[in-house]
């Protein structure tokens, strides 16, 4: 297989995965270990988020039972 040829089959497998990650929780079929590679896959792939006001990453850090202190790590 060519340089190319490989570089376009790694390409098609990233998306693939990707793909099958995205539909399984949107279906809602995800199981934990389906989220657990869905977390790893975007954390290896260098995918971080803020949690602006009102979206889905800050209600989430909302209803998570640790103090400001024991997420930020600031006294």
């Amino acid at each position: 297989m060519s340089v190319s040829n490989n570089r376009l089959a790694l390409e098609e497998l990233h998306t693939s995965v990707a793909e099958e990650l995205l539909a399984r929780i949107k279906s809602g079929d995800a199981k934990p270990a389906d989220l657990a590679v869905a977390v790893k896959f975007l954390k290896d792939n260098g995918v971080d988020a803020l949690a602006s006001n009102d979206s889905p990453l800050k209600r989430l850090a909302q209803v998570l039972p640790f103090s400001d202190t024991e997420l930020t790590g600031i006294n």
